[in-house]
């Protein structure tokens, strides 16, 4: 199987997941400004709501796949408010034909004193457990 990471953060929480996530599976976690180049069986895309949605440049990478390239788009992240962001990412990859895997990881993330500390070493750990049934 082959794999990459890539993240959205405005706050560091998603890539700090992404790292753990991206290391378990043997690949380096780039931030969603570095395209992916070479195909994939699973794209692991770490994301969070902000207002209410996933951020433009989210839905921009997105529109940049396609199914030649990758094989699943596996959602994870976390957020202070919201939870999953997998419907709004699903809408953005049936645009351009890429499927979505249904399972996904999310977890709490600190925003401005929620959740302080979140997501924390236990949240990490079982976002290193969710990726391992993907190797």
């Amino acid at each position: 199987m082959k794999y990459a990471v890539r993240y959205y953060t405005r706050t560091g929480n998603t890539k700090r997941m992404a790292e753990a996530m991206a290391k378990e599976l043997g690949v380096e976690a780039l931030p969603i400004s570095e395209p992916v180049k070479e195909a994939v069986d699973y794209l692991f895309l770490g994301n969070s709501y902000y207002a209410f949605n996933i951020d433009p440049e989210v839905k921009k990478f997105i529109s940049t796949l396609s199914k030649d390239k990758v094989g699943k788009i596996v959602n994870f992240g976390s957020a202070a408010m919201l939870n999953s962001t997998y419907k709004k990412v699903k809408a953005e990859a049936d645009k351009v034909g890429v499927a979505m895997d249904t399972k996904e990881f999310h977890c709490k993330g600190e925003f401005k004193g929620i959740h302080k500390g979140r997501p924390n070493a236990n949240d990490i750990i079982a976002a290193v457990d969710f990726v391992r049934q993907y190797k």
